[in-house]
């Protein structure tokens, strides 16, 4: 475990998660009208618990190199297939969309203010409490 812990590793995950989740509601905003178009979405939370309750080694050549994690997560995507909102065979609710968007955006600020704030809080230990 490193000086700062999991937090910035959990933070990293949680951005790169935010990110692609934004691509995938932007595709889906894109496709409305597109015929037979099936909405996309991805799952985190699941894989996020179950890589955070393992502990990965990678191979360390000397005794006295410094153990660190493998940083591979992957997320799971999917489409749904079971609903129709639409004649042409489209699932995509603009407004559930937009909604989406929104609120991974506000997701997504909140991780920087948070990734923000530990740099500040290191910067005063830096500082000697300046």
């Amino acid at each position: 475990m490193s000086i700062f812990g999991n937090t910035f590793q959990t933070l990293e995950y949680a951005l790169d998660f935010s990110s692609k989740r934004n691509k995938l509601i932007s595709t889906n905003i894109a496709n409305v009208d597109t015929p037979n178009y099936k909405r996309k979405d991805t799952s985190f939370n699941e894989i996020l618990n179950e890589k955070l309750g393992q502990s990965f080694q990678a191979k360390q050549t000397h005794v006295k190199h410094i153990p660190f994690q493998n940083q591979s997560y992957t997320y799971k995507n999917f489409i749904q297939n079971n609903l129709q909102y639409n004649h042409n065979g489209n699932n995509v609710d603009m407004d559930k969309e937009m909604a989406q968007l929104a609120k991974n955006q506000i997701y997504y600020q909140s991780l920087v203010d948070r990734l923000n704030g530990k740099f500040h809080d290191i910067q005063t230990v830096i500082r000697g409490g300046r």
